[in-house]
């Protein structure tokens, strides 16, 4: 589903909303933030950078985030459900960052490159690559393979912050390119996590991108955890005020509010395809699940922290704010629920029919010509293989 700009569309029913001064009171001032937990609007806001950051949706607009929050949320529970039933090996879960990935997600443009990092199913779902396609990495079927120029969404990274030297460098082919400048032009985007902040990789792609003016959006979605380790462990200081040590901008966006996730994501894109540079957007959000289904959060998080954000659901918010300006009614939510409950049920099917690939293919992807080395390796493979035939063994 498109989305128009923030400000760009006029809507058939306008939401009550809060002004900037009163959005302002008793709200954190280092937080952009459209949509409170409760589902109370919020016209405008002045960030700390002195910009105004507001959307201007239609209802039909408002109906089809609110299904992208549930459609993907749905679809990465049947995959953790799948890995937990010995289906995946493993599975990297979103649960609660959705608004953070479906908002800057539908902020991109159709020209905008995205590096992942595992976890941005929302992100590769707004793209329009089919959800199956990292279930067969995570299965081990396959290398989880599409093509990055198709839907300018690049693979997925499993290297913690690799990804960000990757968009720092094609970010930089963009502007030589002379690709920018422009409402046409391309902009670029990476996501990391706050753990990823304190790798070398991460804090390289700064300089490199500040020094070049490189046409890149650095987006963190700050869950509160590097795995077992807490936000306190990696910083002193919050994480978007790290781009001012760079020479960028940078900026704090409520990651459960979905509006607010678009609203600050399209303003850096613009600002970065025109020409501004790079940017920093710190998504503060959480993560409501294990790290990867390895991982026992039990062991390192209290429940009480997990039921406060339980509070600022990004998906109970959107529905609530649906609700009290009466763009939908009990039926769409029943038609939504059943879509995705349809599509998860497809899904499962899908990676269950999913055939296991001969051994020895593992070697034909290695290189793009092969080589004399590698074809002995197939060989002796091969050899191995034939080895255990018969009634020998």
């Amino acid at each position: 589903m498109a989305k128009g700009d923030p400000g760009a569309t006029t809507r058939s029913r306008r939401a009550a909303p809060r002004s900037k001064r009163a959005a302002a009171k008793g709200a954190d001032p280092e937080l952009v933030q459209l949509l409170t937990p409760e589902g109370e609007r919020i016209e405008s806001v002045i960030g700390p950078d002195g910009v105004e950051y507001r959307v201007d949706f239609s209802d039909e607009e408002y109906r089809g985030l609110y299904r992208d929050l549930v459609l993907v949320r749905k679809l990465d529970a049947e995959a953790t459900a799948l890995q937990r039933q010995g289906e995946l090996g493993l599975w990297a879960s979103l649960l609660g960052q959705e608004a953070a990935q479906v908002g800057s997600g539908r902020a991109l443009r159709p020209q905008d490159m995205a590096f992942p990092t595992y976890r941005e199913h929302g992100v590769l779902y707004c793209r329009g690559i089919d959800p199956i396609m990292p279930l067969g990495l995570f299965r081990g079927v396959d290398q989880g393979g599409w093509d990055p120029n198709e839907f300018k969404f690049n693979m997925y990274t499993i290297v913690i912050g690799a990804q960000t030297l990757h968009a720092t460098g094609y970010a930089m082919g963009v502007a030589m390119d002379g690709r920018t400048g422009g409402d046409d032009g391309e902009a670029v985007i990476a996501y990391f996590g706050d753990g990823a902040t304190s790798q070398g990789d991460v804090n390289e792609a700064f300089v490199w991108a500040s020094v070049f003016n490189a046409p890149l959006v650095f987006f963190c979605q700050n869950n509160q955890y590097a795995i077992s380790e807490p936000l306190e462990r990696q910083t002193r200081v919050p994480l978007y005020r790290r781009a001012g040590g760079f020479g960028f901008p940078g900026i704090r966006v409520d990651g459960n509010d979905v509006l607010a996730s678009y609203a600050v994501t399209r303003h850096a894109l613009d600002n970065a395809r025109s020409g501004q540079g790079p940017s920093l957007i710190e998504a503060y959000t959480y993560r409501m699940g294990a790290h990867t289904t390895s991982d026992d959060p039990t062991r390192y998080r209290i429940a009480s922290e997990v039921e406060a954000w339980q509070a600022k659901d990004p998906i109970a918010r959107m529905k609530a704010f649906l609700e009290k300006q009466k763009i939908v009614d009990a039926d769409f939510f029943a038609e939504v629920d059943e879509q995705a409950r349809r599509e998860a049920v497809h899904l499962r099917e899908r990676v269950l029919a999913m055939p296991d690939p001969e051994p020895v293919t593992m070697f034909d992807h290695v290189y793009p010509n092969g080589s004399p080395e590698l074809d002995e390796q197939r060989a002796q493979f091969t050899k191995y293989q034939a080895s255990f035939e018969g009634g020998a063994h």
